[in-house]
């Protein structure tokens, strides 16, 4: 009888097999190392530009290569389109198995789960889901209820309250402690509020509807509860896989940690470097302790960028290189090693700015760079307003995306509505306007006022009159807004004076109306800003109301594919997105860092990481440009410098320029494209 042995096995992952896809030749040795990892938490750093999506599609094709039931693997992303995308490309890569993993965003699969147990956190399974219009429309009701509404006192408007909860809920921080942090305003309202959330709870849990965030507080419920059902789900779980993770907020973090218990056989994805949502609840400390919620971990770095050219990465490691907190890698590129340099380049002021970014753009198209391969990027909305006018100058057709165009926003009209009314008496649609904002005034009363200026029975210079139109409150207001623009048109004042006195006069009207008053009242001192440069009034509303060719980005998708447009956007709005030429603008001290940001060493650093999601934007030019000389009236400072983030750049890294006129020197502008 031959006699029988024992040998020791290896696991799957070490067993050598024969794999429909060529892994080591379709993949760098980084990305060959992330897909191939099985067993145990791993975190992936991939940089900017170095394949994560790729990463994330081939390890699910190799999953289920090695016989993984695609069922057991869940596929956690930020958006729907990206979890379809991900799973379409493997389905081409292996076949159709793929469509049954458990793939979508955090909230779709929170639902799902909730579909099966939702009676074990107190619901029924046919619950409905509410969006945010929804949800602020609930929360109106209940503030009506309460009486909130008639309040003598100012009280946050629903859209506001519906932000408090929410962000309480996805940063796990009690209500108070967010009021106090980022609504320092409602800090006598906290109570209330707090009473106001109760209440729309338990409107939620009576009429069996479930918000977005509910969606995910109750899935979180389900894996910490200590029953059957949290085994089940996470024997369901055996392979999970997230992307984005440095866009995480705490409450998925949890959920993460939950799912993976037991076996920990979890695979994050993302990049330190570009976590910058943090407005939105994401957590940086989620990707920077990830290894730490584990047993054991391990970290991958994907290094080889694919998109841009040697120059721009040397600039963006030398900006990361400054963080104190990140994890070490250094992008580099073997496809594209030579290429132009960044550059940085000062500007007397932010119209030479705007005319020199129009100028470069002028002539990269002459040179056959299409508008759609540029963009110009900004920290906050506002810092392109100048640029807006001189494009339209220039008939360049631009898209917006990220905050509104100077134009679409409502303080912005309500201002220009003053403005307008001066130059021309008879504007009717601005005065509209501007009678709708005086309190007790509604459309039939400001309709029986227009009848009567048109009618010339009502001027500004025979303001008394309007007692025989209307009265009360009504006549108050409107009187005080007859004598202010009648006092304005009898003066002789320069242009900036006028629309400064005009904001003044608003200023209560715009925190009133808007809960965000303070970030709006910057908008309006940039547009006083903007006037300084106008010799008659009429100029400058002329400038700032000229059509922009395209208004919205749903009219953008409506055009032809070959449109070729020109991308204005914020940063925030840039992320993942690449053009073979950036401008990144108003890269200067004060306004990016932003003066707020320079008190907390994590904000600061998260500016940091915004001008890296920035500048890794570029595939083949990169320009950073700063205005100086600007005056900061909410600081009362001038702003001259170069950002912080930039200034300690080696100039081996990144050349300096000054603009000049070209008979002052003929290489300052032309040498940069030479």
């Amino acid at each position: 009888m031959q006699k029988l042995v024992l040998k020791k096995s290896s696991s799957v992952a070490q067993q050598k097999r024969t794999y429909k896809i060529n892994y080591g030749k379709e993949l760098n040795a980084a990305q060959y190392d992330a897909v191939m990892h099985t067993d145990g938490a791993a975190l992936v750093i991939a940089g900017a530009g170095t394949g994560k999506t790729r990463i994330l599609v081939y390890r699910v094709a190799r999953l289920i290569e090695d016989s993984i039931p695609p069922e057991s693997i869940v596929l956690l992303t930020f958006t729907r389109k990206s979890a379809q995308e991900m799973l379409r490309r493997s389905a081409l890569l292996i076949d159709n198995r793929c469509e049954r993993i458990q793939g979508g965003t955090f909230h779709s699969y929170s639902a799902s789960l909730l579909r099966r147990y939702a009676p074990i956190v107190g619901f029924e399974r046919n619950f409905s889901i509410i969006d945010q219009s929804d949800a602020e429309d609930i929360i109106q009701i209940l503030r009506m209820n309460r009486g909130l509404d008639s309040s003598k006192r100012r009280f946050p408007q629903k859209k506001t309250i519906h932000s408090i909860i929410s962000a309480a809920i996805n940063t796990c921080k009690p209500l108070l402690d967010v009021i106090e942090s980022d609504y320092p305003q409602y800090t006598d309202d906290a109570e209330t509020i707090n009473n106001l959330a109760r209440d729309y709870h338990t409107y939620k849990a009576k009429n069996n509807v479930l918000d977005y965030d509910d969606l995910l507080v109750y899935a979180n419920q389900l894996l910490f509860a200590n029953s059957p059902v949290r085994a089940e789900i996470q024997r369901k779980a055996r392979y999970i896989m997230v992307d984005e993770y440095q866009d995480t907020n705490p409450l998925q973090h949890q959920i993460v940690t939950a799912l993976a218990e037991g076996q920990e056989n979890v695979m994050a994805v993302g990049d330190d470097a570009q976590s910058i949502y943090s407005f939105r609840g994401a957590s940086f400390e989620n990707i920077m302790l990830f290894p730490k919620s584990f047993s054991s971990c391990r970290i991958i770095a994907i290094e080889e960028n694919y998109r841009s050219t040697q120059p721009l990465l040397d600039c963006t490691n030398a900006i990361m290189k400054q963080t104190a907190f990140r994890y070490e890698k250094n992008l580099y590129s073997t496809m594209h090693p030579n290429g132009d340099k960044p550059a940085l380049v000062q500007a007397e002021d932010e119209v030479v700015q705007a005319q020199f970014i129009v100028q470069q753009i002028l002539e990269l198209h002459e040179q056959g760079i299409p508008l759609k391969g540029i963009a110009v990027l900004f920290r906050s909305s506002y810092h392109s307003y100048d640029l807006e006018i001189e494009l339209n100058k220039a008939n360049i057709p631009f898209v917006k995306f990220g905050g509104l165009k100077l134009m679409e926003t409502a303080h912005i009209k309500d201002v220009l509505a003053y403005a307008r009314v001066l130059v021309n008496p008879t504007d009717m649609i601005a005065w509209n306007r501007l009678l709708m904002l005086v309190d007790g005034v509604g459309p039939r009363t400001a309709a029986r006022i227009i009848e009567a200026m048109e009618r010339s029975e009502i001027s500004t210079a025979h303001h008394s009159a309007i007692s025989s139109v209307c009265n009360g409150k009504s006549a108050v207001g409107v009187e005080r807004l007859m004598k202010f623009i009648y006092s304005l048109s009898t003066g002789n004042t320069q242009v900036q004076d006028l629309v400064a006195s005009i904001a003044e006069f608003y200023r209560p009207t715009l925190k009133e109306n808007f809960d965000d008053y303070e970030k709006r009242w910057k908008d309006i001192d940039v547009v006083i800003g903007i006037a300084e440069r106008y010799e008659t009034l009429q100029n400058f509303i002329a400038d700032i109301l000229l059509e922009p060719p395209v208004n919205s980005v749903a009219e953008l998708e409506a055009e032809s594919p070959e449109s070729d447009l020109l991308t204005l956007s914020t940063i925030h709005s840039a992320k993942g997105l690449e053009w073979h030429t950036v401008f990144v603008i108003t890269v200067l001290e004060g306004r990016f860092p932003s003066a707020k940001s320079v008190v907390s060493l994590d904000s600061l650093e998260e500016e940091r990481r915004l001008l890296y999601v920035a500048c890794t934007r570029a595939k083949r030019l990169l320009y950073m440009s700063y205005p100086t000389n600007i005056y900061d009236r909410e600081s009362g400072f001038v702003l001259s410098k170069p950002s912080r983030f930039v200034s300690a750049i080696d100039d081996a890294v990144l050349d300096r320029f000054t603009i000049a006129k070209e008979d002052e020197d003929d290489t300052a502008v032309r040498g940069l494209l030479e």
